[in-house]
């Protein structure tokens, strides 16, 4: 597989499962995939549990006909929605999800999180033992001891840990500060960056005066600190100023900084344009830690229900 580009981009809200706060449609979509091809942005990460095949549905409806080597897929085995009890449960997930999406192969793919994982993480690796076109394999919100254990594992198949997507922000840095951005360092391991953005709360759209949609996942986060994240988001409009960018590409261009690749999730041609620039964007090293003490000085708790500290 060629050299991934520097930023994912998300197709999380294409499912329309409630998280956040509004339907979307294909038609809506299209024009904002074709920008990101355009502009060599060609790594979309989807799963499943995103609307129950709705996003891989409608990414796969904008794939068809493109040669297989211009784009990349990211999916996952999200167990939560597998028949657990089913002894080829992984095999019935993967080959649904490549029919959905009328694949012959991922190129990434993932445990999704840690439900019962060293038993999926020994499944997956059973799985694509001896297999061509095996993807690069990877786990997604694990702590660290759950991150060295898939790696074992994986390891006893001839296979090795790729990737390690985990959510990090400004206002979320316990993978960093647990030791797993360094293991991945040390392992030659991709560090996926989700929610960098915090679902919007650190784009500068919203604050006290223009909350976030009501009855949404979101809002129900953000909505109560926006006094707090105001004080973030004007050091990031301070910045966004200086490097001639808006505030959303700041914290893309952080965690580019931090040495991790970033899922954008895209809904809009313009967010696909903040996302390429952003790709362009280097930081000062005293810019990043400017932007690091104000955040930390929020002591915010973003954590979500399904996810856990990673101490």
């Amino acid at each position: 597989m060629k050299a991934l580009p520097k930023i994912a981009l998300g197709a999380w809200a294409w499912g329309n499962d409630g998280t956040f706060g509004r339907t979307i449609t294909a038609d809506e979509l299209k024009p904002v995939f074709e920008a990101a091809m355009k502009q060599g942005l060609n790594l979309w990460d989807t799963a499943y549990a995103y609307g129950m095949g709705t996003s891989e549905k409608v990414l796969a409806g904008f794939l068809n006909g493109l040669p297989r080597d211009s784009y990349v897929v990211s999916d996952k085995f999200t167990p939560q929605c597998a028949d657990a009890g089913s002894p080829t449960a992984m095999k019935d997930m993967i080959e649904m999800q490549l029919k959905i999406m009328n694949l012959d192969r991922f190129d990434i793919y993932w445990i999704h999180n840690v439900w019962g994982a060293p038993k999926w993480t020994e499944e997956l690796a059973k799985y694509y033992e001896g297999k061509d076109n095996v993807p690069l394999i990877g786990v997604s919100n694990h702590n660290l001891a759950e991150i060295r254990q898939a790696n074992e594992i994986l390891k006893a198949h001839g296979l090795k840990l790729s990737a390690v997507q985990n959510h990090y922000s400004l206002i979320n840095r316990s993978s960093e500060q647990s030791g797993i951005l360094d293991y991945c360092n040390e392992n030659d391991i991709t560090f996926f960056a989700y929610m960098v953005l915090e679902q919007g709360a650190l784009s500068g759209k919203y604050d006290v005066s223009h909350p976030m949609p009501e009855g949404s996942d979101r809002a129900a986060i953000y909505n109560p600190v926006l006094d707090q994240l105001e004080i973030l988001n004007q050091e990031l409009r301070k910045l966004a100023e200086k490097y001639g960018v808006g505030p959303a590409q700041i914290p893309v261009a952080w965690a580019i900084a931090k040495g991790t690749l970033p899922i954008i999730g895209v809904t809009k041609e313009n967010q696909v344009a903040d996302a390429a620039k952003a790709a362009n964007i280097t930081l000062s090293e005293a810019d990043i830690a400017e932007l690091e003490a104000v955040a930390n000085s929020l002591n915010l708790n973003v954590v979500r229900m399904w996810e856990k500290e990673m101490k």
